[in-house]
């Protein structure tokens, strides 16, 4: 017979709190939020929508880097596949309950690979601002602040999802079934 919601543990084995729990997803998503606001600010500057950018800091920085053909590589500007970005680690971020980490491994895993890569892609083009342009972007650096505190609250989750996963493959239940949260006939796997 199948466990209960009740029967499920809310703090992983091994765990002296829960990566799930609203307390640190919610703290995520407002930063997604946030992110998204920002970057949606800065893509409308790049798709010409608004004709300038705030720049306390940096001169006309803003304005180099924004303008660079980094930011313009793909037909879509970076600032606005960031806010797209950033809603995905929202939307994944609220998706599920405090023990998704078991009952839905697929979005904890949906939730690392939006949230990792687009720190990693900030911390790069971080790097490039003084390397290649000889600039910096206030608000850039603030949307790449925000993607880099995100990280490790997520791959918490993530790294709890995939203990549970490891847990079932060892039991020898179908990790494919576990992953999707499917339930089996017998399901002993904390």
């Amino acid at each position: 017979m199948a466990e209960s919601k009740e029967q499920i543990p809310p703090i992983p084995p091994g765990w002296d709190y829960n990566p799930a729990a609203w307390s640190q997803r919610i703290p995520i998503v407002v930063l997604a939020i946030i992110g998204m606001f920002i970057a949606l600010y800065l893509g409308l500057y790049q798709l010409d929508i608004i004709s300038s950018v705030w720049e306390p800091f940096f001169g006309d920085g803003s304005i180099t880097i924004l303008n660079s053909k980094v930011s313009h590589v793909l037909p879509i500007p970076d600032a606005i596949l960031g806010a797209i970005g950033y809603f995905i680690d929202a939307l994944t971020g609220i998706i599920g309950g405090t023990r998704r980490w078991r009952t839905m491994p697929w979005i904890t895993i949906v939730f690392g690979f939006a949230v990792g890569p687009l720190g990693v892609v900030s911390i790069m083009l971080v790097v490039f601002q003084p390397v290649l342009f000889d600039a910096w972007c206030t608000l850039c650096l603030a949307s790449a602040v925000i993607s880099v505190a995100m990280i490790g609250p997520a791959m918490d989750e993530v790294l709890a999802s995939l203990q549970y996963m490891q847990r079932v493959k060892r039991s020898g239940q179908s990790t494919w079934k576990a992953f999707w949260g499917i339930k089996e006939e017998v399901l002993k796997v904390a």
